[in-house]
């Protein structure tokens, strides 16, 4: 690790401050990305296995705040040990339409819309571009293979049409052809009604209902937990991170964030590649300290 992170002139340095909810983005913040794809490597490092631990110890909520599906993330939680205090967990899956409670996995918050309107306005702009709807618990169904590594468990071949049918929580597009800037440039066009969309690091679309967002489902889980969005940490890389470094007390960004989540930041720390997250974990929760919280 190289040190303290970037300091910002509005983020908070009271040393009497510290959070009591820690929101963690997973791809390009606990896990390192795959230099050229758009997956991470499944390996937790000792680094950030230990900051979190630190948090834990410390009394402090940990919660998981990802667009991966649920059981895509379940498994993340296992390689950090984060229910070995003995609490069940909270986790914000599905980019904030689907919050659960694990061990052992039960959804307890969910946000569906009728997806049809908006997958047939991109089909018509990307004919060509993948879909993918999650199957609870299996994996996803989709419209064809996606590139390897990039959807977790089994993938199904379904017709589009039967796909969305139903409402869903979450829709997943992409095209290996297309570039990031293309889907920004296409979701910003398409004047979606009902519909709120967010793009990846590769031509990769979200789509889901409209106000849903890890800052809606982290929302939630804090009202269960009686915390106040000013005393959330939040640490993420993505665009689709954005809303909840704004609804947290401090957001902080990756240091290899793209530049508009960085300027919504209160802070920027290291990369993921230097364990940038446990820089700043660190910072709150020094892995010394010993004891609970206060209040």
């Amino acid at each position: 690790m190289s040190g303290e992170p970037t300091v910002l002139p509005t983020e908070r340095t009271s040393e009497q401050w510290r959070p009591k909810l820690v929101a963690l983005d997973i791809d390009g913040t606990l896990l390192k990305w795959v230099v050229g794809l758009g997956m991470s490597h499944e390996e937790v490092t000792p680094a950030v296995h230990d900051a979190v631990q630190g948090v834990l110890d410390a009394g402090a909520h940990v919660v998981l705040a990802s667009g991966r599906a649920p059981h895509n993330m379940t498994v993340v939680a296992d390689m950090l040990a984060l229910h070995g205090h003995g609490e069940r967990l909270w986790i914000v899956a599905a980019n904030g339409a689907v919050v659960l409670r694990y061990p052992p996995m039960e959804v307890v918050h969910e946000v569906t819309f009728d997806a049809r309107p908006a997958v047939r306005a991109v089909l018509e702009r990307h004919p060509e571009a993948l879909v993918a709807v999650e199957q609870r618990g299996i994996g996803y169904r989709v419209s064809a293979p996606f590139p390897e590594g990039e959807l977790g468990g089994t993938t199904t071949v379904t017709d589009v049409e039967e796909m969305v049918a139903n409402p869903v929580s979450r829709v997943i597009i992409r095209d290996p052809k297309a570039t990031a800037e293309d889907f920004v440039k296409l979701a910003e066009g398409l004047g979606l009604h009902g519909t709120d969309y967010v793009v990846g690091w590769t031509a990769w679309l979200d789509l889901a209902p409209v106000g849903v967002s890890k800052a809606s489902g982290l929302e939630y889980v804090a009202g269960q937990l009686g915390v106040d969005p000013a005393d959330v940490l939040a640490i993420g890389d993505g665009r689709n991170d954005i809303e909840m470094l704004q609804w947290a007390g401090r957001g902080v960004a990756m240091g290899q964030a793209v530049d508009e989540v960085k300027a919504v930041a209160d802070a920027v720390t290291d990369s993921v590649d230097v364990d940038g997250a446990a820089v700043e974990l660190a910072r709150w929760f020094p892995l010394a300290a010993s004891g609970g919280m206060d209040g």
